[in-house]
């Protein structure tokens, strides 16, 4: 199981990605009301992103407004990673009418993870996310029985989304950390060798490990132009080989700079660019990638106050260190499935 030191996470996101108390003044407006029963996904409340309503992934950074050319022939189901970190809480699961995680969910991930996607119509639900606990928790039967209700709403989302909002447009599914860990069994039950799996364009599902058995007929990507396939990776620092990691040594990894899945070395020259604290910042050639074993090896990212960043787990940058890269390979990916 991914273990992820707290303070690690919690270093890392203040460093790469912004999650500031800046998010607090946005608390009032998450006040609604949740029924106990159970989400209700026709509640537009209960999504963090939808194409019908405004909400942070409609945002797109500075330098990208004049190329912004959005496509609602395409949907994006996205499923964000853990945001229920409070020490103090000790429950395994979140709810989902909870006013400030909902805000942090919202000015963080969304913003800046989902908004990667927003030239497609992004939807992402709500969930009752596990605490970041359950990845550290000796007794495994409480850990699955969180993980399996987390995933019993983000499965309700999906069958929801496909039977009022699909209307048969191709679908990306995409997600990090715990939103993978999802994401791969929405995969599995939903696309593998399924019907559905033919309007899959291609699923992004960095930050987990995905075990070369966790599949029958879906297979990873090894180019930047295959359709139906996956891409995943989990970054650390070049030359870091956690042992806490071991997990990682069997699992597929793409380098989202080549998109290949070898390990060939890729310069930081094809870094398109990331998006870190600063949301209007694209920041060129931050790092390069290199795929080894299990894991993505990154070089040290160069950005102002990186010097800073002396952790080697750059896992909260999986989608961020590489944010323009993937919105490329998105347009090209799209315009292979087409032309299939």
């Amino acid at each position: 199981m991914h273990r992820v030191p707290e303070a690690l996470v919690l270093l890392s996101l203040a460093l790469l990605v912004s999650c500031s108390p800046s998010y607090t003044r946005y608390i009032k407006q998450y006040d609604f009301p949740v029924s106990e029963a159970g989400p209700d996904y026709a509640n537009l409340n209960l999504w963090a992103a939808h194409p019908y309503k405004k909400d942070p992934s409609d945002s797109v950074p500075l330098p990208l407004q004049k190329e912004y050319l959005p496509d609602s022939t395409v949907d994006v189901f996205f499923i964000h990673p853990t945001t229920f970190t409070a020490k103090e809480d000790t429950r395994m699961n979140a709810g989902l009418g909870e006013p400030a995680l909902n805000a942090k969910t919202d000015y963080g991930t969304i913003l800046f993870q989902a908004s990667v996607f927003n030239e497609q119509r992004v939807f992402a639900p709500r969930y009752r996310q596990a605490h970041l606990r359950a990845y550290f928790v000796r007794d495994t039967a409480i850990a699955k029985l969180a993980f399996d209700s987390a995933y019993a709403d983000v499965r309700a989302a999906f069958q929801y989304y496909l039977q009022q909002w699909n209307a048969g447009r191709p679908i990306i599914i995409a997600a990090h950390s715990q939103g993978s860990t999802h994401a791969t069994r929405l995969l599995k039950e939903f696309f593998d060798g399924t019907m559905l799996g033919n309007r899959l364009v291609v699923a992004y599902i960095p930050g987990m490990n995905i075990p070369k058995n966790a599949f029958t007929a879906l297979k990873p990507c090894t180019d930047s132009l295959q359709t139906g396939c996956f891409c995943g990776w989990r970054t650390f620092r070049t030359g870091h080989d956690p042992e806490m990691e071991w997990r990682y040594r069997d699992s597929y990894v793409t380098n989202p700079l080549s998109w290949t899945t070898d390990e060939t070395y890729a310069p930081a020259s094809l870094n398109m660019g990331a998006v870190l604290r600063n949301f209007n910042k694209l920041y060129k050639g931050v790092t390069d990638a290199q795929v080894h074993g299990g894991y993505l090896w990154v070089s040290k990212p160069k950005f102002p106050g990186g010097f800073l960043y002396r952790t080697s787990n750059y896992h909260i940058g999986d989608i961020n260190l590489f944010y323009l890269n993937i919105r490329s390979n998105i347009q090209t990916r799209i315009r292979m499935f087409w032309k299939r």
